[in-house]
C-alpha cells in the first residue's frame, strides 16, 4: 500500500486514480497520520447459468478413463 499526504493527492488525483483502478491501494494522510484510503470498486460478478451448464456438460461423453488415469498415462508416455 502506498501512502502520499493529502497535497500530493491533490496534485496527482488523476494518477491515483488510475493505479487504484489497476488493483492498488493508496492511503492518504495529513500530517503524518492516515485519513483516507483509495480502493478500486469490485466489479460485479456475472452469475453461473446452472442450466446452461448442466446442458453443455450432459452433452460431453464419459471419459473411457479416470482423470488420475489419464495424467499418470501422460505423464509416463511423453516423459523426456
Amino acid at each position: 500500500m502506498d501512502t502520499v499526504s493529502v497535497a500530493d493527492a491533490k496534485a496527482h488525483l488523476s494518477e491515483l486514480i488510475e493505479r487504484v483502478s489497476k488493483g492498488e491501494t493508496v492511503q492518504i494522510t495529513r500530517r503524518g497520520k492516515p485519513v483516507a484510503q483509495l480502493t478500486g470498486i469490485a466489479k460485479p460478478k456475472k452469475p453461473i447459468d446452472i442450466e446452461l451448464l448442466r446442458s453443455v456438460s450432459n452433452k460431453s461423453p464419459m471419459q473411457s478413463e479416470s482423470a488420475g488415469d489419464f495424467m499418470r498415462r501422460m505423464r509416463d508416455d511423453y516423459r523426456y
